[in-house]
């Protein structure tokens, strides 16, 4: 039956539910022990769902995430007066707008940007302990803490954007809305106030591991459902005795991708390229407004780009003309 597999297939094997490594349990949180499965989910993933565990960590977590989303979504409800019809026909355009320029990093009355402040600090608290739970689970199965720091580079450009550089630059205001459509239009008045973003050598280097996660995830996952059939999919047991998949997935690559890869080294390349995405990307963000104001002007300079010619003569002021009046 596994030679006949294709990308719209997959082969789901019933087995025992495994409860995970024995796990020493902490106070009173103690992981479960009841599982279930699933045939549709199984289409995509693990048919087992759970047993699961949550601890200190994970339940303030999710307490302070609730609380921020909660924040959020009654402002936008209350901004279309209570409609529920409204508020569904308009979810996509709704905000929760950051405080006004005037208040500077003062905090404003709710109505005035202190329910933003509120819901940027639970939804903040909620990342953070959520990134807690994920490096300490990782220490107690032993593991890497590959994921946690993975984590945190997404978390780094969050922080940017709602704490660091409006910290930086003096004012609460230069957050990013909470809403789908805003969130869109604040990228895109940012990035015509400060002379078009995409002259920013940082967030090219964030676009350059964007699309270069997506081709590693895609070329990576491609090979490796096609070495299936012959058990490619495990890929630590072909990590540390080679078998058939691997020496042909390995081939595979050499000829068709110009460079040898292993299944233990692509996902160095597709970790480190996902990390760096968010990672630069951050780092252009901080340094727009605070250190450079208009990055079209910046690349003129530095020989990045070129200058627009002139289409026209120089304008000449009015009042500089002879018999303007005094």
């Amino acid at each position: 039956m596994a030679d006949y597999q294709n990308l719209f297939t997959r082969v789901q094997v019933e087995a025992p539910h495994y409860p995970g490594i024995p796990h020493e349990p902490q106070g009173l949180w103690k992981r479960g022990t009841k599982a279930s499965a699933s045939y549709w989910l199984g289409k995509i993933g693990d048919a087992q769902i759970g047993p699961f565990y949550l601890g200190a960590t994970g339940l303030a977590s999710i307490v302070f995430g609730l609380l921020a989303f909660e924040i959020i979504g009654l402002n936008m409800w209350a901004s279309v007066g209570w409609d529920p019809v409204q508020f569904v026909r308009q979810l996509f355009w709704l905000a929760l707008e950051p405080p006004a320029p005037q208040y500077g990093l003062s905090l404003p009355p709710l109505k005035d940007g202190g329910w933003y402040l509120m819901a940027g600090f639970f939804l903040t608290a909620s990342i953070l302990l959520w990134w807690v739970r994920t490096y300490r689970l990782a220490r107690k199965h032993k593991m890497g803490t590959h994921v946690a720091w993975a984590f945190a580079s997404a978390i780094w450009l969050f922080l940017v954007l709602g704490l660091f550089r409006p910290l930086l630059m003096g004012s609460w205001s230069e957050s990013v809305p909470f809403g789908i459509f805003p969130h869109l239009d604040w990228t895109a008045a940012f990035s015509l106030r400060y002379g078009n973003l995409l002259y920013n050598p940082f967030h090219a280097l964030s676009i350059v591991f964007l699309y270069g996660s997506v081709l590693l995830f895609a070329m990576h996952a491609g090979t490796i459902m096609a070495v299936s059939k012959y058990g490619g999919e495990r890929e630590i047991e072909q990590t540390i005795d080679r078998g058939t998949a691997a020496e042909r997935a390995a081939l595979f690559w050499r000829w068709t991708m110009g460079f040898n890869a292993t299944m233990e080294s692509v996902h160095r390349w597709a970790w480190w390229f996902a990390v760096l995405c968010t990672l630069t990307g951050g780092i252009g963000i901080l340094l727009t407004g605070t250190v450079v104001d208009n990055w079209y002007l910046w690349a003129v300079k530095h020989g990045v780009a070129p200058a627009y010619p002139y289409s026209f003569d120089p304008v000449v002021d009015p009042a500089t003309l002879t018999g303007a009046g005094q």
